[in-house]
């Protein structure tokens, strides 16, 4: 996909605050430092349009980027925080969970795990509650540039089997220095926006999307 535009929009922290453009979102999920921003300014080819951050737990909202005039990029808060308090991940909890059963426009999660490491129990525990929700994922493996081709495979096999992952979803190694996984990437969810809107005009039930290459 060609970005001609790409602009962050707004710090939504309650419903009243998210646009009202209708466009379709695609929403971020992933441990703090996982990548989300990173990988948000490699989609859309800008440098620093998503701030990168050291610190867990910064982006404490729903942050839209508006990409052309075609869909919104939600970058939620991260999980596994453990500078933030435990009143402060509870509300955040009920936050996202407002957000991902309620958001009509919502219409895949990236879920970014890192492949240098199992996923933990938070990535495990976020997975399983997205498709306890009936929710569509891309799992999305990020640093992929960080370990050797050769280790590919037995890293996203480990990932796989430690989520549980299900074959109905999709699966992408990723790297936002090389920029590998992109343009898979970018397919996958003009694939999955395209899918929406032919459900929404057959009124069809949801079918299943082919299993995953990698």
């Amino acid at each position: 996909m060609k970005v001609n535009n790409a602009e962050f929009v707004i710090s939504a922290v309650s419903p009243s605050q998210y646009p009202e453009d209708g466009l379709p979102e695609i929403a971020l999920a992933g441990r703090s430092n996982v990548g989300k921003s990173s990988l948000i300014n490699k989609m859309i080819n800008r440098k620093n349009l998503a701030r990168t951050s050291s610190k867990p737990g910064k982006t404490q909202t729903l942050n839209y980027y508006k990409i052309n005039e075609d869909l919104f990029f939600v970058d939620l808060p991260g999980y596994g925080y453990a500078q933030v308090s435990k009143s402060e991940r509870e509300r955040w909890g009920k936050f996202i969970e407002q957000y991902l059963t309620q958001r009509e426009e919502l219409k895949l999660i990236l879920q970014l795990v890192d492949i240098r490491h199992a996923p933990s129990k938070d990535d495990q525990s976020m997975y399983e509650w997205l498709k306890h929700l009936g929710l569509p994922v891309c799992v999305v493996a990020t640093k992929a540039d960080k370990i050797s081709r050769s280790q590919w495979q037995k890293h996203v096999k480990l990932v796989k089997q430690t989520l549980g992952f299900h074959s109905a979803d999709r699966f992408v190694l990723f790297s936002s220095e090389t920029g590998m996984g992109k343009d898979e990437l970018w397919d996958i969810i003009l694939e999955k926006m395209a899918w929406n809107e032919e459900e929404e005009a057959e009124g069809q039930p949801e079918l299943h999307e082919p299993e995953p290459t990698v």
